[in-house]
């Protein structure tokens, strides 16, 4: 049979995908350590939103198989994917099953470095906008940020991970080398994410805008 060679995740994707997976789990680590540590947990969580905010925007300027509209599925097609039913075109990209994890995870990333920004552990560390909220809100935050949303984040990663090493194992397919060098081999051609010179400055500019504005939002607690 012949194989296609079909470039899947362009280059910005695959660097978001790896740094925001080593900043997750550094905010993870300094937000258990505490103290000093929490230096860096806020310029982790910075980073994160930045990351999230490209992201979006990614979403819909991005390559082909990094775009939303390419793994947004109805209720229909995620049904018959359960079932068995899927198409050549879900082994490309997300499949309905990896699409929900990926809005699931973004969702709860969103979630959290926002209830970050507001939230105040009484001791040293408090988030840059915990003045322009009362201070229910701050406190409803910080549970949520400390408990809730950590737990929840944690459980999403595991069961990341555990996708990952089912596909691997009983579907046979390689998940992460593809996003570590971008292509993919496929037994039916598909069209190809664009990932050039032009794609990858349009990237750059897209991140250096969200760093922007995420610097701009945390000033406004200074």
């Amino acid at each position: 049979m012949q194989m296609h060679r079909v470039r899947v995740w362009d280059l910005p994707t695959r660097i978001f995908h790896w740094v925001l997976a080593c900043a997750v789990v550094g905010l993870l680590v300094t937000g258990t350590l505490g103290g000093a540590a929490m230096v860096w947990h806020f310029r982790l969580g910075y980073t994160v939103l930045s990351l999230l905010l490209f992201r979006i925007v990614w979403g819909l300027v991005g390559g082909r198989w990094s775009r939303f509209a390419a793994f947004i599925y109805a209720p229909r097609t995620i049904w018959r994917y359960l079932r068995g039913q899927g198409l050549p075109a879900h082994s490309v990209g997300h499949n309905p099953l990896g699409a929900g994890s990926v809005f699931a995870l973004l969702g709860f990333l969103l979630a959290q470095v926002g209830s970050g920004l507001v939230s105040d552990d009484e001791i040293a560390a408090a988030g840059p906008l915990t003045k322009f909220v009362s201070n229910d809100t701050v406190s409803q935050a910080t549970w949520y940020h400390a408990e809730v949303g950590k737990t929840v984040l944690i459980v999403l990663v595991l069961l990341h991970l555990a996708a990952i090493a089912f596909y691997a194992w009983k579907r046979k397919q390689n998940l992460v080398t593809p996003m570590l060098l971008g292509d993919k081999w496929l037994a039916t051609p598909q069209p190809a994410s664009r990932d050039d010179a032009v794609t990858r400055t349009v990237a750059l500019l897209v991140f250096g805008l969200c760093a922007a504005v995420v610097a701009w939002v945390v000033s406004l607690g200074g």
